[in-house]
């Protein structure tokens, strides 16, 4: 479940940075996640665990050009949130940051970590299988 301030005795685990990815036409880029991985056969936007010490905007370039080749250069990348998620187990901070791209690049997915990836305008990622806690994402930063 997902909280705009930390619920009571938050205590995060470990803290993720994700980004929505936007072409000039609205579309944003979603990965799959391969089967194997933690919620494989959802959609997702690019996104991953920010590494001891690193800064969540250097994590979530870092993650792109991990996923997708693609660079995003740091005055491009714009920080939108950070939400405070608890699932069961455990608790975690997840930072949402926003690139919009001049044009549609080119994507070479990371095998091992996703099977696929769609450009999708936002109305139409809420009616895919998202990655849990995906769609309140895409409906806070876009206001839907």
């Amino acid at each position: 479940m997902i909280f705009l301030i930390p619920p009571p005795k938050f205590s995060s685990r470990f803290d993720i940075a994700s980004c929505f990815i936007e072409q000039p036409n609205g579309k944003i880029l979603l990965l799959l996640r391969a089967a194997h991985k933690p919620q494989g056969g959802t959609w997702g936007v690019p996104a991953g665990k920010i590494e001891m010490g690193e800064e969540a905007s250097t994590g979530i370039i870092r993650e792109i050009k991990e996923e997708t080749t693609i660079d995003i250069l740091p005055n491009h990348l714009v920080f939108f949130k950070q939400l405070f998620v608890r699932y069961p187990n455990y608790d975690f901070t997840y930072n949402i940051f926003h690139a919009s791209l001049p044009n549609e690049p080119k994507i070479k997915i990371d095998s091992t970590a996703h099977q696929e990836y769609l450009w999708v305008t936002p109305q139409e990622a809420l009616n895919m299988n998202l990655i849990p806690d995906e769609a309140p994402c895409i409906k806070l930063f876009f206001n839907l």
